[in-house]
């Protein structure tokens, strides 16, 4: 069995439907909690980094936007407003704990070879500072999901994971974890505590995305998961509706779906 105690270097992503509301609009009350928690964490010994969606959502709310944009002036607009949203809101509530945060805008081109030993040096110093680096995607210079971006954000937390080198990524997603077939459609669908391999037929129970706040389904977590195992990473896949259940993972407590490194049951 993994001993969760020993995870030092920590990865949470949080998606926007753990963030906000149905309405779009802000969950300030989970969003508390998400902080609160890490914080704690954090304090407790872990290394946290957080990679955080929610930048579009956000500045679509705050610019009184209703619908998705589908044009990407508009998601960059959206995306340059937000994201000055959402780092004040993170340097606001860890600020109460007396911890400092960091903002990195990543992109695909910006983790090439040439370049990831900048990334990864910066992130190391953040943290060697005792300050928690709060990752996204740089939205605001998208030209489309397929041909610059990681397409989501879990792509984007399975890399980060690697390149800093962590011990466990966490995707706190608005779903328990990989079930046998679709919760959506199957009353007896049942979760899947333990993924040691990733077959052709784990891939194929994975859905398309599940929620019209965020783009990422549990494919892309299947992926995220793959990039994770092949970095010697465990994953782990759980639901975000109450961030202090991040604290049964560090007391060896059964949550969500763990995707092991190593192949072990």
């Amino acid at each position: 069995m993994i001993d969760m105690t020993k995870k030092k270097r920590v990865v949470v992503k949080v998606g926007t439907s753990t963030l906000t509301h149905s309405t779009g609009l802000l969950n300030i009350r989970r969003v508390e909690q998400l902080v609160k928690t890490l914080a704690d964490l954090q304090n407790a010994g872990h290394e946290i980094i957080l990679v955080s969606s929610g930048a579009v959502g956000l500045g679509r709310a705050k610019l009184g936007i209703k619908e998705r944009p589908k044009d990407t002036p508009t998601r960059q607009a959206c995306a340059a407003v937000g994201q000055c949203e959402l780092m004040y809101l993170y340097d606001n509530l860890f600020s109460e704990y007396s911890l400092n945060v960091a903002q990195l805008l990543l992109t695909k081109y910006i983790l090439l070879e040439d370049r990831r030993i900048n990334v990864q040096n910066a992130l190391n110093r953040i943290i060697e500072l005792g300050s928690i680096p709060i990752v996204n995607e740089n939205d605001t210079v998208s030209i489309d999901e397929l041909e610059l971006e990681m397409g989501e954000n879990d792509s984007l937390a399975a890399n980060v994971a690697v390149l800093a080198n962590a011990d466990l990524l966490i995707i706190m997603s608005d779903i328990e974890g990989l079930f046998d077939k679709d919760p959506h459609k199957y009353d007896d669908a049942e979760l899947i505590p333990v993924v040691p391999e990733i077959t052709e037929e784990i891939k194929a129970i994975a859905g398309g995305a599940g929620s019209s706040l965020g783009t990422g389904g549990m494919a892309t977590k299947i992926k995220a998961a793959e990039i994770c195992k092949n970095g010697g990473i465990d994953l782990i896949i759980m639901n975000g509706r109450d961030p202090r259940h991040l604290y049964k993972v560090f007391e060896n407590k059964p949550i969500g779906t763990l995707f092991t490194a190593n192949g072990e049951v």
